[in-house]
């Protein structure tokens, strides 16, 4: 891995969390992501799964964690399966982790090669009552290819029909949510890795550049500050690109005139960042590029003051729309006409700015936490208001992402 060993404490903490949670006589199973296939003998390059590494710090594939508080045994409440690793999977394939090196990783004292999960996982279940199986029920999921959780949640059911089945997703979603210290640090580290290749980027863009070539900037400066790459599929607008919410060709030149919208972010240990920003081609704004470059400011730190303990997401959204309702008409995009007419499942400012304005942040750059109850310390959302105006070959949004403060305004 690129990034600087983590301290296995966080990981220590995180499990304390899950299971203190867990009901009684229960167990919990939490697998690695597959490596992917593409064709012939190449593969998608390896990312773990958020929750496994969320609870154990492990990013190796074909590993799995058990959690089991109750064990009679103390030896098995906590238990880490990793492959078995030798000296012609080392030159292959590149150095794996030894139990030694694992419970480095880990702080889980059990270590134990994967083909022993079978029998380890067989003994346990005899004094369990209830087994937490991990879906992926964040409200974005869609999801088409068949995990290596959902294949052994799959044999599970089969081979235990007498056990009880609990879900693993309400707990994660409360305690994920919520940053621990260190989590805000590395994910401050990814934010400063994007700063940097911001500003690598405000020197390199002029009339003629690439929207490719910009992404490239930005990889550069990613990679060569110990980041993996892009947090999510990079976003290079230029003019009515920038129209394009989710516009990934970044293929066309920048032109003299136009804006060019840069919705990027790095990850670093996992963890992402989200930010974007939309600047002029040339280095100077017209006026009208300026007044909707302004409203969205505007709306863009109005937002972030919302972000308090007790805000809930759904009201939050409301406030934000009427906000924004207010910028488009100062802009002429609308009129009260528009607002005294608008569906109430689709006001008039959707026509200008059709997404949200905010979502949790962290291992996911779409990440798991609480969206139906008040809004804690700690959490960390973005906020990215939007203007876009086909009409005119505009689109602008701004984007930063801000931990909620127990008191006071959120800090970015």
């Amino acid at each position: 891995m690129k990034y600087h060993p983590l301290d296995s404490r966080l990981f220590v903490r995180n499990r304390q969390k899950f299971m203190k949670a867990m009901g009684p006589k229960s167990l919990a199973v939490f697998n690695s992501n597959d490596i992917y296939p593409v064709s012939a003998d190449s593969t998608m390059p390896f990312k773990q799964q958020s929750d496994i590494f969320y609870l154990s710090g492990v990013d190796q594939e074909e590993s799995v964690l058990l959690l089991f508080p109750d064990a009679l045994n103390p030896e098995f409440r906590e238990v880490l399966f990793v492959r078995e690793t030798n000296a012609h999977i080392a030159v292959w394939e590149g150095e794996k982790l030894t139990k030694e090196r694992a419970f480095e990783v880990s702080g889980i004292q059990t270590v134990r090669w994967l083909q022993d999960f079978e029998k380890v996982f067989f003994d346990l279940m005899t004094e369990a009552d209830t087994i937490y199986f991990n879906t992926n029920e964040h409200y974005r999921q869609a999801v088409e290819t068949e995990t290596r959780e959902a294949r052994f949640i799959k044999k599970c059911k089969d081979q235990y029909p007498a056990h009880k089945v609990a879900k693993s997703n309400p707990i994660l979603q409360k305690i994920r949510g919520v940053k621990e210290p260190q989590e805000l640090d590395l994910m401050k580290t990814a934010c400063g890795i994007t700063e940097k290749g911001f500003r690598r980027v405000l020197d390199f863009v002029k009339p003629g550049v690439w929207e490719y070539e910009i992404e490239a900037e930005f990889l550069h400066e990613f990679i060569r500050n110990r980041s993996t790459g892009f947090a999510y599929t990079p976003i290079i607008a230029s003019g009515n690109n920038a129209n394009v919410l989710h516009y990934i060709e970044n293929n066309q030149p920048c032109k003299a005139g136009d804006l060019i919208l840069m919705d990027v972010g790095a990850e670093y240990a996992n963890y992402s960042s989200d930010m974007t920003r939309t600047i002029p081609v040339n280095g100077r704004f017209t006026k009208r590029q300026r007044e909707v470059y302004q409203a969205v400011l505007k709306v863009k730190d109005e937002a972030t003051k919302m972000l308090i303990p007790g805000t809930i997401w759904a009201e939050y959204h409301k406030e934000v729309g009427k906000l924004m309702t207010s910028e488009l008409i100062g802009l002429g995009l609308l009129d009260k006409a528009d607002v005294q007419q608008e569906n109430p499942d689709w006001p008039a400012y959707k026509k200008y700015f059709m997404h949200g304005t905010s979502h949790h942040i962290g291992l996911d750059t779409h990440d798991y936490g609480e969206l139906k109850t008040p809004m804690k310390p700690n959490m960390v959302f973005t906020v990215e208001p939007g203007i876009y105006i086909p009409d005119e070959g505009l689109g602008i949004r701004l984007e930063d992402d801000v931990v909620i403060q127990k008191s006071g305004s959120p800090v970015n």
